[in-house]
């Protein structure tokens, strides 16, 4: 779910992601309320991932990591977990990425909903309530 996040959000230096807390990571819309068992089950999955990582000592993260030489264990291990974190989302599967960012867009819009209206001051609301009414003294 983060990298999709990562891949629309963030900007780019050459070919490499442009990270930023503000822009990307503190706006990152988390799942809404995933249930204690879930978090297990993610933090199960996760430690599934570095034990796998532990089975290639002689290989850096880059190695493990490049995606024509990737482990298939490992490959296996982050996909298990990424259905893992999908499920902290919702209970059916995405179908793409597209409806994976489509969905992260509507949590994060529902997330920051009146986030950015500012309060009227009293001279605002007056002139409101006189367009409303005609009344123009």
């Amino acid at each position: 779910m983060h990298m999709t996040w990562v891949k629309h959000i963030c900007g780019r230096l050459e070919s490499r992601f442009r990270y930023s807390n503000s822009i990307v990571y503190n706006n990152f819309p988390w799942p809404e309320n995933p249930s204690e068992k879930q978090k297990a089950v993610v933090e199960e999955a996760a430690q599934r991932v570095l034990d796998t990582r532990q089975q290639f000592p002689g290989s850096s993260l880059a190695d493990l990591y490049d995606p024509l030489t990737m482990p298939p264990a490992l490959v296996k291990a982050h996909q298990e977990l990424d259905k893992e974190v999908d499920l902290c989302y919702r209970p059916q599967p995405f179908p793409n990425e597209r409806k994976r960012m489509e969905f992260l867009f509507e949590l994060y819009e529902k997330y920051t909903a009146g986030l950015f209206t500012k309060q009227k001051t009293r001279r605002q609301q007056k002139r409101d309530q006189n367009i409303h009414t005609g009344d123009f003294d």
